[in-house]
């Protein structure tokens, strides 16, 4: 029997209280459901506009246990949530996605050898689980990025190393961490697919994105991306076998790395992602809608763009950035109404009560219909918002 729907005004569950668990609670309350958010911070963003805030670690029991008993299903905003704690509420609720799905997407030896028996494109890579798994120099793996396997994200865990003795450094500054050794590849490209994947395995895929990274973290995405029909598709029926293979139910980011004509799977995440923040402003259903739509068991909404866009980030640097003319003050907010004059510009803040550099602080979209003048503007933005500055 196919299993029944939750309607509104059910209470949802929301592990992890950030930016994307902040706009998870803003789709599900104009859907009209209800939201607990579980995280341990007490200046939570998602927690602030949650119906109920549970301050508590994610193994908390009693959190756990309040949760299985007022709410008819529950999700995450990020992999790092143990994957005991989604076993223990599944036990009674539906989650989604699996603590399975999780568990790979937050280890990257699991995540890459995953991919790799999937028969799906990934970048040569090596684990590392000791010293004498270091290769040495004459390995066609140099130069490389060594990656700590768990809990490294916007480029923390992660170092460039050009030789043996490199490797060995930073695996030490890792403190001997299990990790993953990738191949450093000439890319020409980064793009990334967001989707969405019901129970009955229907998927409604977003536009290919086309990001650019610095230090580490996202910071434009252009959608469409500017390169071949051919390739945008590939990577979106990449990112389709991928959560066909995960027996993925929820909605999933992919990353990939392309070089020349091939496109390699860079990693996953098992959640709404960064570059998935166009479609608030730019699709007819958005990547949260989504979230909430599969978790309830409603049909998928159409993730069809409507205009193109360009996303940017902005960190908490931009308010250091700002201040340098004022000898003042160490932090001064961006200039928010240059951005706004901008009448195709959507901002986003976070609601994060400081800002550190490196921090994510919100975001915004241009949208337009020609193409040029969408980048034009979103580039103009960024600077006299500062983003990019230290």
């Amino acid at each position: 029997m196919k299993p029944t729907m939750i309607l509104a005004p059910a209470m949802l569950g929301m592990l992890g209280g950030g930016q994307l668990g902040r706009f998870f609670v803003i789709a599900a309350h104009e859907m009209g459901y209800q939201v607990t958010v579980l995280d341990p911070d007490k200046n939570s963003p998602a927690g602030k506009i949650a119906d109920v805030h549970l301050c508590a670690n994610y193994d908390d029991a009693d959190a756990l246990k309040q949760m299985a008993q007022t709410c008819a299903a529950v999700t995450t905003e990020f992999e790092n949530v143990p994957a005991k704690t989604l076993e223990t509420l599944a036990e009674s609720v539906v989650v989604r996605p699996s603590a399975a799905s999780v568990a790979i997407a937050q280890n990257r030896v699991l995540e890459k050898n995953f991919i790799k028996n999937a028969g799906l494109p990934v970048a040569p890579f090596a684990v590392i689980n000791s010293t004498h798994d270091l290769p040495e120099d004459a390995s066609s793996l140099y130069p490389a990025i060594l990656k700590v396997a768990r809990f490294g994200y916007d480029g923390k865990g992660q170092a460039r190393v050009k030789n043996q003795a490199e490797a060995l450094s930073a695996f030490t500054d890792f403190k001997h961490e299990v990790c993953v050794l990738e191949q450093m590849l000439p890319l020409d490209l980064e793009v990334s697919v967001v989707l969405a994947r019901d129970a009955d395995g229907n998927v409604e895929a977003f536009s290919t994105a086309e990001n650019s990274h610095l230090n580490g973290i996202l910071d434009i995405s252009i959608v469409p991306a500017r390169c071949s029909e051919v390739l945008k598709a590939n990577a979106r029926e990449i990112a389709k076998k991928l959560a066909e293979k995960l027996d993925y139910i929820g909605v999933l980011g992919v990353e990939f790395f392309v070089v020349g004509h091939q496109i390699l799977v860079n990693e996953i995440a098992p959640r709404p992602h960064n570059s998935g923040h166009y479609s608030i402003d730019a699709c007819v259903t958005n990547q949260f809608e989504q979230q909430v739509r599969v978790m309830t068991g409603l049909p998928l909404g159409d993730a069809s763009l409507h205009s193109n866009a360009v996303m940017v980030n902005i960190l908490g640097d931009s308010w250091f950035a700002g201040a340098k003319k004022d000898a003042q003050n160490d932090v001064s907010a961006p200039a928010w109404n240059k951005a706004l004059s901008h009448a195709n510009l959507k901002l986003h803040l976070y609601g994060k009560h400081e800002p550190r550099k490196g921090r994510k602080m919100g975001h915004f979209t241009v949208i337009g219909q020609d193409k040029q003048a969408v980048l034009n503007a979103a580039l103009i933005a960024r600077s006299e918002l500062h983003v990019g500055e230290s």
